[in-house]
């Protein structure tokens, strides 16, 4: 078995308010039944690539997913606040078509005047990521379970993009996820946006 370590990213189910569009942030929204049913599944597909930890943010919504992975392949979930979602402030509970209207040059760049910086995002994501990756065992696999903003800006960290660039990477849809893989120091994307298994790949196409 490869000692080297994998990531596996993988963002909340739905929930009503992302239906409605509107600005989760911190705000401690619920998992609606069809994001149940997408946890579900996912977790049982998820299960089957033998996760050796699972951390997930304390929010109810991904507290929810994770439960689902967990039950599915008998690993207790940790929580680790760093893996909230970004702090939207006033944004928060809005809808997209509300904030463009009354911050279009700011929602244009989701510079929230009164959240969090997407760099102080990226600096507790990567915290948490590091803390986890400290117990995560040789050739092992970690299952990250946090929310999309915040998992867009931890990915490019971690593959060396800018925080201005993260956009770079497609977003993640609600319950599907994202693997990175670590060679020769560097980290690696294998998947994005999956909500599949991955195939096996063959790390030595680019020797």
């Amino acid at each position: 078995m490869s000692d080297t370590p994998r990531v596996l990213f993988w963002r909340h189910g739905r929930t009503a308010w992302n239906v409605e569009n509107r600005f989760q942030g911190q705000t401690d929204i619920e998992l609606d039944p069809v994001g149940h049913a997408q946890a579900e599944r996912a977790g049982r597909l998820l299960a089957a690539m033998g996760p050796s930890l699972i951390v997930s943010s304390d929010l109810k919504r991904t507290a929810d997913t994770a439960g689902y992975l967990s039950r599915a392949c008998g690993i207790p979930v940790e929580f680790d606040k760093g893996l909230r979602e970004r702090f939207g402030g006033s944004w928060e509970g809005m809808t997209g078509v509300e904030l463009s209207a009354r911050w279009p040059i700011e929602h244009a760049r989701m510079d929230i005047p009164d959240g969090e910086h997407i760099s102080e995002v990226g600096d507790r994501m990567s915290a948490a990521v590091d803390r986890a990756l400290e117990r995560t065992p040789a050739g092992g696999l970690l299952v990250v379970v946090s929310h999309g903003a915040a998992l867009r800006v931890a990915i490019a960290r971690m593959l060396g993009v800018p925080d201005e660039q993260r956009e770079i990477l497609g977003p993640l849809s609600n319950c599907s996820w994202t693997v990175l893989q670590r060679r020769r120091e560097q980290w690696r994307l294998m998947e994005h946006n999956a909500a599949s298994l991955p195939e096996p790949v063959v790390l030595s196409d680019d020797a």
